[in-house]
């Protein structure tokens, strides 16, 4: 079962969730700084990042495991404040510089493609204070970081991605509350949020294609979440179409503006219409993007970068109360099928990454597709041996070998979530995602190899699975 040949194998990390060193020469505070450090249980234990895996000083030993892998790509991601400390330009922490072009040099020394990502999650606490992404001024701020990005670092990193799951972030951040800032704007803050998301990448992905692509050459996407999703009852038309309008909600709300036409999905702003006005809203809680924004929305992405984890099912749920929520407006209820093994909110569903980038594939006009984040945890007390995790990684990989070979997906990279145990946002260090598990007793963190870290060696080395379909 041998994968395309040059095909990218790569882990991932984020620069929150491994690096520590939160006030380190000259960082400035994140969101998640500030978040962990309020305490009041809305993270395990009350856990931070505050040291997390020690990357910021253990650099030599990611290195080194990622060498042990043999990857060909590395993603990680920038700390926007570790660079710009209050989130401007207006003053540029060397350090921070020094730090990043030392991992991008150590990685093409090592023959590994680097994949950068700008912003995962860890927004500058100055530009939060100033309204963060539910504030149209962070369009401008997200651009001029980014040019600042592709400046410094473009001459030898090729693979961008702007904007890491900004799905899942305007929920999490602006309509829950779940993450920083933590104050939930129930119907509204989401929706907002993400319209400000698009429009920054947009404007990013314009920086690069005017000013830096026809010398640095590389490529620009943003990558989103995607859960599979299929009707609780396949026989029910109800439930059909509430999953159509489910993927609608979840994936087709950022990739349908940027990849086809710069605007939401039809169905998306009618259910959102038509719920304002139930509930008294003089226009949409939805806004609208101009003629113009369209334009410049439309066809920012040079590849379709997603992350998938686990699937679900979906039945129809009339919002009879007219509640807020975008649940609630999707008309959708949304539940796992009780046969599948689970760990935590990951239900492993192998099949459902196949079916997924079908469906990318025949909606998006077969795009190059990246997997930029696939994995699975392991609850503490986590065994060395994870035999059955890494069952569930290789029934995935013969899913991507069976979409490659048989539907004809233009699957180029797939990246494992994540190269070490790391801080997991709300459940800190509770769900162990890594290759090589970290103890986070030990102030030396040491990186030991799971057995799926040998396994996935053997997959790079072989460039694929052994076994036949």
């Amino acid at each position: 079962m041998a994968f395309p040949v040059g095909f990218g194998w790569a882990a991932a990390t984020a620069a929150y969730q491994v690096e520590g060193g939160w006030d380190a020469d000259g960082k400035g505070p994140c969101v998640w700084d500030t978040f962990t450090h309020q305490g009041g249980e809305r993270v395990f234990k009350n856990q931070t990042g505050d040291v997390a895996c020690g990357s910021y000083t253990l650099w030599e030993e990611d290195l080194k495991c990622i060498k042990q892998l043999g990857l060909t790509h590395y993603r990680f991601s920038l700390s926007w404040s570790r660079l710009l400390p209050d989130g401007t330009t207006g003053f540029i922490n060397q350090k921070g510089v020094d730090y990043y072009n030392k991992i991008i040099d150590d990685l093409l020394k090592n023959g590994v493609t680097p994949i950068v990502t700008l912003y995962h999650f860890d927004l500058p606490q100055a530009l939060e204070d100033r309204g963060g992404w539910l504030s149209e001024s962070i369009i401008e701020s997200f651009d001029k970081y980014a040019q600042f990005c592709f400046s410094t670092f473009g001459d030898r990193v090729k693979q961008w991605i702007t904007i890491n799951e900004a799905n899942v972030l305007s929920v999490m951040a602006y309509d829950l509350g779940m993450f920083p800032p933590g104050i939930p704007h129930f119907g509204t803050g989401g929706y907002q949020a993400a319209h400000n998301l698009i429009k920054a990448h947009a404007r990013s992905w314009h920086s690069y294609d005017s000013l830096f692509r026809k010398e640095q050459k590389g490529m620009v996407s943003l990558s989103l979440f995607a859960v599979w999703l299929e009707p609780a009852d396949p026989n029910s038309v109800s439930d059909q179409e509430a999953a159509k309008r489910a993927i609608k909600f979840h994936l087709d709300f950022f990739a349908k503006p940027i990849f086809i036409d710069g605007d939401y999905p039809e169905v998306v702003k009618s259910q959102i219409a038509s719920m304002s006005q139930k509930q008294g809203y003089p226009s949409s809680r939805l806004p609208e993007f101009t003629e113009e924004e369209k334009k410049m929305i439309k066809g920012t992405a040079d590849f379709f970068a997603v992350q998938y984890y686990t699937t679900r099912l979906i039945k129809y749920q009339e919002n009879k109360k007219g509640e807020l929520g975008i649940l609630q407006d999707a008309e959708i209820e949304f539940f796992p099928d009780p046969s599948w093994k689970n760990v935590d909110w990951i239900y492993v569903v192998p099949w459902g990454v196949r079916k997924l980038l079908k469906y990318i594939k025949d909606t998006y006009n077969n795009p190059v597709i990246y997997i930029t984040e696939n994995g699975f945890p392991q609850s503490d007390p986590a065994p060395l041996d994870d035999t059955q995790r890494w069952e569930h990684f290789r029934q995935t990989f013969q899913e991507l070998f069976k979409a490659i070979q048989l539907d004809k997906v233009s699957l180029q990279v797939y990246c494992a979530w994540s190269l070490l145990d790391n801080f997991e946002w709300n459940q800190g260090y509770s769900s162990r995602f890594g290759l090589f598990y970290v103890d986070f007793e030990d102030p030396a963190r040491p990186r030991v190899p799971y057995t799926s870290a040998k396994e996935y060696a053997k997959i790079i080395r072989n460039n694929g699975l052994e076994a036949h379909l």
